[in-house]
């Protein structure tokens, strides 16, 4: 996938070289703490950040700025400026738009989640039911590739099934409590999907062995790298993932979006083709097809639903962008703005560089984790 990015999956974002013998317990390489590894592109509403509140020549910038007590207005505002986009400014963050008792309240909410999540979840001592799922649906088969296609499976159908349920839902309990709903079911599914995969990832049956090759270990790692890039701008909205904002459905069209509609799926794309490269075994191989196959659908259902809320609008973003990176600018459908770089020097994004920093060199921390819980 998001609870902030957390309502999706997570993998450390890089491998480490070794050269110690395959055991599972001894290797620090091969994963990625991903928000939103499993999570289905479009479906995580999100926030957006820019470095100052000076807005980009040329392009009028959109933010949602919803905080506890606005205004009940549904999806975001669609609206063309000079450039004719009628999406919104994606990855913005206006510090003088921020209001201190939001963060305060998202900080609660985060440490509230992640409590209630340990003792219902994760905790083996406190009765954390994590373990008897994990257990149940190992017993499907004495099979780890089995097991682990199925745990996406079941994410996959509770992820985007209840995405797809979205517009009904939020009628019927309203944004903040649809979001709670989404979070609280999505999140211990995906960390039980995390954790298997950290637990069992060198239990397949051995097809390559590449680490000898010279550079390979620094492209998987820079591909790792790059794939956190390609995140879906939504994903930046923690007050909104939080429910703290109310959560919306956007509209974007800048930034990552002018290279991809669907930079989620790219992303994912990428680090499985990385991390599969690496491990190079059976469990990478059905991990990566039960990733990106999900990921695939989010493809179709993200537009289907975008084409629903926004219209003519959607329809409008969808010509002059694609799936296929790149292929719209190559094409001549997006024009490229002279000052496009300034897209990407934003908070989200240097946010996003000291983190997957961070969770590389955090890596043995949580596989240490992952490994006491013996699921």
């Amino acid at each position: 996938m998001a609870v902030a990015s957390a309502t999706t999956l997570f993998f450390s974002p890089f491998p480490t070289s070794s050269n110690q013998p395959h055991h599972r317990h001894r290797r620090p390489d091969a994963f990625t703490l991903r928000p939103s590894s499993i999570s289905t592109p479009n479906f995580l509403p999100q926030l957006s950040f820019s470095l100052n509140s000076s807005p980009i020549p040329r392009r009028r910038r959109f933010s949602a700025e919803a905080s506890i007590g606005d205004s009940e207005s549904g999806g975001s505002t669609s609206t063309s400026d000079d450039d004719g986009l009628v999406g919104e400014d994606a990855a913005v963050f206006n510090l003088s738009e921020q209001k201190l008792a939001s963060w305060v309240y998202f900080t609660v909410i985060l440490g509230v989640v992640l409590f209630v999540l340990n003792v219902v979840w994760i905790d083996n001592s406190a009765g954390g039911v994590g373990k008897a799922f994990v257990d149940a649906v190992s017993g499907l088969s004495d099979s780890h590739e089995v097991v682990m296609l199925a745990l996406i499976f079941i994410f996959a159908v509770v992820h985007s099934g209840l995405a797809s349920l979205r517009d009904q839902g939020e009628k019927l309990v309203g944004e903040r409590a649809f979001r709670v709903l989404f979070a609280g079911v999505s999140l211990p599914l995906a960390v039980s999907t995390v954790v298997y995969f950290i637990n069992h990832r060198y239990d397949g049956v051995q097809l390559w062995q590449l680490h000898s090759i010279p550079g390979l270990h620094q492209l998987v790692w820079l591909s790792s790298f790059i794939s956190f890039f390609f995140l879906y701008p939504s994903t930046f909205n923690l007050l909104e993932v939080a429910a703290v904002d109310k959560p919306k459905m956007h509209l974007w069209e800048t930034g990552i979006m002018r290279i991809t509609r669907h930079p989620q799926m790219v992303g994912q794309v990428i680090w499985c083709l990385a991390h599969t490269v690496w491990i190079g075994n059976s469990v990478a191989v059905a991990a990566s097809i039960g990733l990106i196959g999900h990921h695939l659908f989010g493809v179709w259902n993200g537009d289907r639903r975008l084409a629903k809320r926004y219209g003519a609008d959607f329809e409008a973003v969808k010509r002059r962008t694609s799936v296929v990176p790149f292929a719209a600018i190559l094409d001549g459908r997006q024009k490229l703005p002279d000052d496009y770089y300034k897209e990407f020097i934003r908070l989200p994004y240097l946010s996003i560089t000291a983190l997957t920093i961070g969770a590389y060199l955090a890596h043995p921390l949580m596989q240490a984790a992952s490994f006491r819980l013996h699921w």
